[in-house]
């Protein structure tokens, strides 16, 4: 009996680099994400619903993409088939050069665990866990175990890049908002991934902090990492270097952002008009 496809991942999965052996499809690519007319259909007794029809997209190294559409535009399902969290009903998707088209769900979840990290909305920290250890959670799940000196020495690091190092102990409620997604994604950066995926990172931000958060996400996009987020929000989509916007499940426009915001400059701007209003009253 042949080994089974998760097995054979399991075998060839290694941190920082990959190497498959057939039938996993591997191709020489300098493209992060790529799509070929990807369709994915749910069925609802009778009735076939599409959610998204016919994309195909392509994400290099080093860009920074927002995908935006209204309620209903099928963004939130080319997220989860980008995230690997779901499979496409047809078409082909490869991620750092590996066809995860049609992987079954466990060989998926080592796919994600190993190139991808995850920022979501809600934070979903642990409560009763500190900034440090939430950061080393993904670590845990590794096929290959990390020592325990090189998780603490990995996950200070990546606290330190999103500015936190000095909170490694604090727990959730003693974070505000802007510093639980800041340990989000120090989190979603611990395993080294190809990609960063954010889900409506700043929905549950204020203005001020949703720009600081923009500012790790563009200080991290200069550095050569490559993220991808969902936004309904055309001012947090501007701080991205390119929008990609569905309609019905298809991408209607996808043009490089014009008159790209800086966090730094806007943070700046809008704590200079705090001021003025302080002297002002």
């Amino acid at each position: 009996m042949g080994m089974n496809p998760r097995a054979r991942l399991g075998t060839h999965l290694r941190r920082g680099s990959v190497d498959f052996s057939e039938p996993l499809k591997i191709v020489q690519t300098n493209a992060v994400i790529q799509l070929a007319e990807i369709h994915k259909i749910y069925h609802t007794g009778e009735v076939d619903v599409p959610a998204v029809r016919g994309v195909s997209l392509e994400i290099l190294p080093g860009e920074f993409v927002a995908i935006m559409g209204s309620s209903g535009s099928g963004k939130s399902t080319l997220m989860n088939l980008i995230g690997c969290l779901d499979r496409p009903t047809r078409g082909n998707y490869r991620l750092d050069g590996i066809d995860v088209s049609t992987l079954d769900r466990n060989a998926l979840a080592d796919i994600r665990n190993q190139k991808i990290g995850f920022v979501f909305q809600g934070f979903n920290l642990l409560s009763r866990t500190t900034a440090l250890e939430n950061t080393e959670m993904p670590m845990l799940y590794n096929r290959h175990r990390t020592p325990a000196h090189e998780q603490r020495e990995r996950a200070l690091r990546a606290l330190e890049l999103v500015g936190l190092a000095d909170r490694a102990d604090h727990k959730p409620n003693q974070l505000s908002g802007g510093q639980q997604q800041r340990v989000a994604v120090a989190r979603a950066l611990v395993n080294q991934p190809s990609l960063i995926l954010a889900d409506e990172p700043t929905g549950n931000l204020d203005s001020q902090t949703s720009i600081e958060i923009m500012g790790v996400f563009q200080k991290l996009n200069d550095q050569g990492i490559t993220l991808v987020m969902v936004t309904h929000e055309l001012d947090i989509a501007r701080y991205t270097k390119r929008t990609v916007v569905l309609r019905d499940g298809k991408i209607v426009t996808d043009e490089p952002v014009r008159e790209r915001l800086n966090a730094e400059t806007e943070l700046r701007h809008l704590r200079q008009a705090q001021q003025a209003i302080k002297l002002s009253s």
